[in-house]
Formats: C-alpha cells, structure tokens, sequence
C-alpha cells in the first residue's frame, strides 16, 4: 500500500512537472522576440552583451523553448523516461541555484520564466523552482514507475512531431506577430486607461531625461530645460524611477516629437481618428524590405487624414539617415526602446490607434496590402476593432497541436489493440486474462553445493530426468551442480525438462586465475545458469557487490541467466534491518543493468538464519520481504520489470512447507540446498506447484 501511495505521488508530481514546463515552453514559444528581449537584458546585467552575437540571444530563445516544451510533453506521455528525467534533473541543477543569485543580486525584477502571461518576482522563481527540483528528484528515482501513455515502439512520432510543432510554432510568430499577446498593448488594449492609478493608490514618480550632445559634451537635460539650439544632438533618454507607488500596466508610454522636443502623447491618445504608429526601436536594425510599402501606408495616411508617426529610440543622426536614404515624409517621435519592444515584436511593426485605443497590429512581413485599403480605412475590415479574445486564441492554438496529437495516439493504440487482436483471436479471452494475472515463470532450483562425486551426481540426475519426464512438472526446473559435473549432467538431462546451472562463476573473463571457472567455460559445458551472491560465498570467501557485479556482468554477457542470492543474517534481521541490507545487496550489484539485462535476472531471496539451521521463515516473513524486493526493482526498473522477474525463497524449504510458502502471491518458486540432494524430496517441492 505504501509502495502504490508513493507510485501515485510520483505520477502527481510528475504531471506538475509536464504542466509547468510545457506551459513555461508555450508562452515562449509564442513569443520568441519577447524572449529574445528578456536575454539580452541578462547579457546586459552581467556585462556580457558586446561579447555575444546578435544572432545568439534569438536562437538561444527558441531553442530554450522549444526544450521546455518538448521534455513537458515527453514527461507527460512517459516518452524516453530515462532520458527525460536526466534532463529534468539536470535543467533544474542549473536554474536553482542560478535564480538564488538572481534573487539575492536582482539585476533584472521579473526572470521571463513564463514570458509576460505571469510575471513573477526573483524570489517567487527561485522558491518555484525548489519546489520542481524536488519533485523532479522523486521522478528521477522512481523514472521506471512512471507509465507510458504511448507504446515504447511508436514514441518516436510524438517526439518528431512535437519538435516540428514547436519550431514551426516559433517560426510562424517571428515571421509575423505572436499568436498570443500578454503585454499591455495588446489589441483592445485603452493605453489610457492602462495607465490610469486605481483610487485611493498613489502612482510612482518617474523623471525623464535626454542625453544630448555638443562639441564633444555630452549633458542631461528634462523637459523643462531641453534646448532650442539644433546643434545639440540626441543621444539617449533616461526614465528613473523617483518615488515607489502602484505601477500601472502601462507606464513608459510617451511620445516626444523629432526634433523639436514636444511631448504629443496626449493629442494622439485623445485622437478620435486614425493613428497609424510605426514603431522601430532602433532604425539601424530596422528591416527595409517593406520599406515601400510602408511610404504607400503614410501616404495613404495623408489623403484621408489620419495621423501617421514613427516612433523610435534612435538618435538624430539615425532618423536624419533614415529620412535620406528611405523617403520617410512623416514625422518621428522618440519613444523609450523598452516600452517600443513591449508595443510589437517587430522593427518595424505597425500599430493602428483610435481614441487610444489598439485596433490593429502588422508586422513587418504582413504590411495591409492595396486590396486591403482601397478605401477609408473605417469601411475596410482593417478598420473594425478585432476580435481579442485570448483564451479563444490559446483554444485554437493548442487544437493545432492536441488534435494531430490525438490522431498519432489514436493510431497507435489501434497499432497496440491490432497487435494484441492477432495474438489473442483464437484463444479464449478468460484464460487469457488469467494468464496475464501471472506472467512470472514458476522456477524451483536445487543447488548440490560441494556434495556428491560425479557418479553420485550422475546418478541423482538420471534419476530426476526419469523422474519428471515421467510426471511433467508445472514449474521450470533447475539443478546448479559442482563444475565437475557440468559436462557429464549436461549429456543426461533433458532441457525441455530440467534445466542446468553453476553454483559459481569467476569475476574475471580469463588469464592466469589457477582453479577459477569462467563465465564462458561454464556455458561451454551446457549449462544456462549460474548461482551468484550466495551467502556461503559472500561469507566464507569475502565476495563484495562490486566482485558479484563483475560477475554478473559476465555472466549475460556469456548468455548465462543468473539466479542471485540475497538475504540478511540473524543479527540483520533482529535489528530490523533486513529490508535495509537487501536492498543495498540489490543496489550494489545489480542496479547498473539495462532493463534488457535484468530480464536475464532471477532472484532468490535467502535469510542467512534459516539456511542449514532448521529455522525456517514463516510464509509471512517469506512474503512480506518478497513484496519488498519486487517493490524495490519496480523503483529501479519499472512496474513491468518487477512483475515480470521471478523471485525464489531459499531457506530450508521442506515438501512438508513448500505449498505454504509457494502459495504466497509474491513467491515464485525456491532455491533448494539439502532436500535437493534426494530425488523424493526435490520431487516432493516441485510437485507442490501441482496442489
């Protein structure tokens, strides 16, 4: 019960994991520019922007969001569980103690970790993100128990066809506008009344200055004082924050006419008309591919009387420049870079004002046309306030990706169903579904230990063949014999009947070890199983974890399958520390395996106290420490692997106990010391699998 409490917590958190990321992805994606933006002010804050290429920050933005995307949805459907919770773990170990600095020095209030949809504070990240390194740290370690929701064959579709959706996604928003608009000047948007202080709230003060330059001076004046003299010439504005109060949505906006200084916010916010605003933060990164369509829109402006204004952040010589080499007529405003980047993610984008508020918005790429505006623009659709409606938006953006999405997963459980279909049309369905209750192997294996001489074994095996060829068993049968018998019991015994397997293999592959047997010198003989970690070997001839797991590595990659002891002492067990040792037995050993190799794996549970002492464990104990192995594998190897893999108990099992013991749910058959050594007796245990 404790296992599956903590299996559907894993499973919870695992889903908070998929949400997040996939959400932080998302609001990214839809705006690569706005993440661009948020990169480059990092860049500036740690004096790293003049090292780094223009082209940088924008790649690393998609491709940031295009990974968060991406491992939340694999997180999601269990896709490359392995992999996926490395990355989490890994992105996590980086971000966490990265946003600790960046709340503990603040260069930048708001990290953009989910864009300009939910802002949040240095701190607000930092403790965010403790929280998802430890969720992602419960993933990890319990990655295999995560289910798929998506067959390990086909995941590779849902995997090419998320990375395809992001990236056209990305693709699509720069080459136009983002599908999604979470800034305050987004269309519907009342720039009044977005920068409007709610009553009883006092708004910040902020002071404005200009940076001008003079014969090599450069000097800061305000509004009040800006020169009339034209040989001053701009270089920069500055907005400082004086006094702290409630900061409204928008609070940056304003326009101040080129060159005379005026400040025209106002006239244009309480316009009733038309506004047409071309926005480009800086002239000299400007694309000028549309450059005339742009010079028809300002005409177009002029013959039906809107207003037309060019905001931007450039200084005097830029604009001058602009003028000269591009035809521009109308007139600039000089507007702060940041609040320009905030208005539209494109330079040059085109905003179009009515009474302050925004109708419409056009990147550069997707200018009106002369069909669009062949007429005064309030009798065009361009002219009607747009339809807005966020939610509906993000509805129609993930339907773009579910519903191709539902397609892929729809055929590959009718792939799965097909499949299952074939194997399963001419047999009963009920007995099937049984079958399927129980599909671990029912194994009982004698071990002969260093008894008997070879024509004693012979004999004991010829007599075990006749035996059971003559009563089949319901269980598989083993016999790990001394390596003098190997050879001589492999010519006897019928494989289709009982199998053969070592009671030890060397840790080395070959070379100069006087009286070692090799992995591969066994499976020469015949036998397809090896005895490992028993608890005479780890005792009377110091056997570590790491010697076991060399030679359970060499023992599958011989083809061997292995069956691998493992149990507590006396001493163990009265301290209460059986599930503790166990575990750290399987650990050291074992948990560096492929899920592919430890499907060659056998268990054989063991209590050191109840080997050869006449104790036996009740077939409670038997049963409590085998549910606690198989959950152990489950959070190594996954749920299938634990169901799959077959666990003995080997500790004075006797016909008289067998059916007790072997009737518990989580046992699968035993490893047999001293009743193995007479055929009645190893007969009597295999025939209680027939009860």
């Amino acid at each position: 019960m404790r296992h599956r409490l903590l299996i559907g917590l894993v499973n919870v958190f695992r889903l908070v994991l998929s949400l997040t990321f996939v959400c932080s992805g998302f609001v990214k994606i839809v705006d690569p520019k706005g993440t661009q933006y948020k990169i480059e002010d990092y860049l500036q804050a740690f004096g790293w922007g003049e090292f780094v290429p223009d082209f940088l920050p924008l790649c690393l933005s998609v491709l940031l969001s295009a990974f968060e995307f991406c491992i939340g949805i694999y997180m999601f459907f269990g896709i490359r569980r392995r992999l996926t919770s490395w990355l989490y773990m890994m992105f996590l170990s980086f971000m966490t103690p990265l946003t600790l600095y960046l709340a503990l020095a603040n260069p930048i209030s708001d990290c953009g970790c989910f864009g300009d949809a939910f802002p949040l504070t240095n701190w607000e990240t930092f403790g965010k993100n403790v929280a998802l390194f430890l969720m992602a740290w419960l993933v990890f370690r319990y990655r295999l128990s995560l289910p798929r929701f998506v067959t390990e064959r086909n995941q590779w579709m849902i995997s090419l066809y998320t990375i395809v959706f992001t990236f056209v996604l990305a693709a699509v928003c720069l080459y136009r506008l983002p599908v999604l608009d979470f800034r305050p000047y987004h269309i519907g948007a009342d720039i009044r009344k977005g920068m409007e202080v709610p009553e009883g709230e006092t708004g910040p003060e902020y002071v404005t200055t200009f940076v001008l330059e003079k014969d090599g001076v450069r000097k800061e004046f305000s509004l009040d004082n800006y020169p009339e003299d034209t040989a001053w010439t701009f270089v920069e504005n500055k907005t400082v924050l004086v006094k702290e109060g409630y900061i409204p949505p928008i609070h940056d906006f304003s326009m101040t006419l080129w060159p005379s200084g005026e400040d025209v916010t106002e006239n244009v916010l309480d316009d009733e008309g038309y506004t047409f605003l071309l926005v480009s933060p800086y002239l000299e990164l400007a694309d000028d591919s549309n450059i005339g369509r742009i010079n028809e829109l300002y005409d177009y402006s002029q013959e039906y009387g809107y207003a037309f204004y060019c905001l931007t952040a450039s200084g005097d010589e830029m604009i001058a420049r602009w003028q000269d080499f591009m035809g521009a007529d109308y007139p600039f405003c000089q507007t702060d870079a940041i609040t320009l980047k905030t208005m539209i993610r494109s330079n040059p984008g085109l905003i179009l004002l009515k009474d302050g508020v925004v109708y419409n918005k056009w990147s550069c790429n997707n200018l009106p046309g002369e069909d669009e505006l062949g007429d005064a623009i309030e009798k065009t659709e361009l002219g009607k306030m747009q339809a807005d409606s966020r939610v509906m938006t993000m509805v129609r953006v993930l339907l773009w990706f579910i519903l191709p999405l539902f397609v892929l997963t729809t055929a590959d459980r009718i792939w799965v169903g097909s499949k299952l279909y074939k194997k399963t049309k001419h047999k009963n369905k009920i007995i099937n579904f049984l079958k399927q209750k129980n599909m671990r192997k029912k194994i009982v294996a004698g071990n002969w230990k260093m008894n008997m001489n070879l024509q004693e074994g012979v004999a004991l095996a010829t007599e075990l063949n006749e035996a059971l060829a003559a009563d089949k068993p319901n269980c598989d049968v083993v016999i790990c014999t001394p390596f003098i018998h190997l050879a001589t019991v492999a010519g006897i015994l019928d494989e289709k009947v009982i199998g053969l397997g070592a009671e030890n293999c060397a840790d080395k592959e070959k070379g100069a070890y006087t009286g070692e047997v090799s992995a591969a010198m066994v499976k020469s003989t015949g036998a397809q199983y090896v005895i490992l970690g028993h608890s005479e070997r780890r005792a009377y001839y110091g056997e570590t974890a790491e010697i076991l797991k060399e030679k359970v590595n060499l023992a599958l990659a011989n083809g061997l399958k292995v069956i691998f002891c493992i149990g507590e002492v006396l001493e163990e067990r009265e301290a209460e520390k059986q599930n503790e040792v166990v575990k750290a037995q399987l650990a050291g050993s074992l948990f560096d395996l492929t899920e592919e190799q430890f499907a060659n794996i056998i268990l054989a549970y063991e209590p050191v106290w109840a080997i050869g002492t006449g104790k036996t464990a009740t077939a409670e104990q038997a049963e409590e420490m085998h549910a606690f192995i198989r959950a152990t594998i489950a959070e190594k190897f996954g749920a299938a692997a634990a169901e799959n893999v077959s666990i003995l108990y080997g500790g004075s099992c006797k016909p008289s106990n067998a059916k007790e013991i072997f009737a518990k749910p989580d046992v699968d058959g035993g490893l047999i010391g001293g009743a193995a050594l007479k055929c009645a007796d190893f007969k009597g245990i295999i025939d209680a699998w027939k009860a």
